[in-house]
């Protein structure tokens, strides 16, 4: 998406931009939640799953970060 002809639709930019917060407020609550759990001690048996949990929200709030970066570079 390097010129001008690449640019998204301005109404469809504003709809991604809306979700893209959406989902950043979403992943804000799993991060925390899942801080909070891992905090608390699980038992060892839950341990990984904490994990897990964890690292893919930690990824999907990587790549929701990039999805807002090309949408700001739209504007």
């Amino acid at each position: 998406m390097g010129n001008t002809s690449d640019k998204i639709p301005a109404e469809l930019a504003r709809e991604l931009r809306t979700l893209a917060h959406d989902l950043s407020n979403a992943l804000e609550t799993i991060v925390q939640a899942t801080y909070l759990v891992s905090q608390a001690g699980p038992p060892e048996s839950s341990r990984r799953w904490v994990e897990l949990i964890d690292q893919a929200s930690q990824e999907a709030v990587k790549v929701n970060q990039k999805l807002r970066q090309i949408l700001r570079s739209q504007s």
